[in-house]
């Protein structure tokens, strides 16, 4: 059993004599003493700038669906949105000439994302092939649909996010969150400030942004050798 298994498992087993005590059925908690093991945090791979470029020049732009994935591709790493954010992007909340849109994050708390002028020229694109759509009552507004004009599914992002990575030749195991992921690290790795990319990423406490945003230890040498004032006298 793995460690993040047992860990739910005991957290089971105290959340049930919890309960038994608070029902007054027993009066001493047996697992007061049990621990849950450590779980380490593995942070996800990091796509390179050239990765997703290749990502991106694996689409066939004569398939329908495509100017979709290209726009797709280009919020993700653009905007570093979770899937779960992604498709639930709705078209009256994208300002086109501000260059922003309004996003519902985890527990609906709203923020404003800005968007790149790749993912704006993107997005128009689809929405010319989104426009021929016989479209579904109820998902009107939804940016992203499916070809039978329903907004499409995260099981789907994550196929489309897969096969793409797959027949770019990429070895990593690409997902919609490894596009977040890069954002947030080429982000701080050209001195984006870490509150900024917190921001941006929705995230409640710096201290996720702090263990989510990996620094490759190529950058951090070259910070280093070019800031450090000893290397600097050199």
């Amino acid at each position: 059993m793995s460690e993040r298994s047992q860990a739910r498992l005991i957290s089971s087993i105290k959340s049930f004599y919890n309960f038994l005590i608070y029902k007054d059925k027993i009066k001493n908690d047996p697992t007061e003493l049990l621990e849950s093991p450590k779980i380490g945090f593995r942070l996800p791979d990091v796509l390179s700038v050239e990765e997703i470029d290749s990502i991106i020049g694996a689409l066939d732009m004569s398939k329908p669906e495509s100017t979709r994935n290209r726009a797709m591709i280009e919020v993700l790493y653009g905007s570093g949105v979770r899937v779960s954010e992604l498709i639930n992007i709705e078209l009256s909340k994208i300002y086109f000439e501000e260059k922003y849109m309004l996003i519902e994050g985890k527990g609906s708390k709203q923020r404003l994302v800005p968007l790149s002028d790749e993912s704006i020229k993107q997005i128009h694109f689809w929405l010319l092939d989104r426009n021929r759509l016989k479209i579904k009552k109820g998902n009107e507004d939804y940016l992203f649909l499916n070809r039978r004009g329903s907004k499409i599914s995260r099981a789907m992002v994550f196929e489309v996010v897969k096969r793409l990575a797959k027949e770019a030749n990429i070895q990593k195991r690409v997902s919609p969150h490894v596009f977040r992921h890069s954002f947030a690290t080429h982000l701080l790795e050209n001195g984006a400030n870490l509150r900024a990319i917190q921001q941006l990423l929705g995230h409640e406490s710096i201290t996720t942004t702090e263990l989510y945003t990996h620094v490759d230890i190529q950058h951090l040498r070259y910070t280093i050798e070019n800031c450090h004032p000893m290397n600097k006298k050199k």
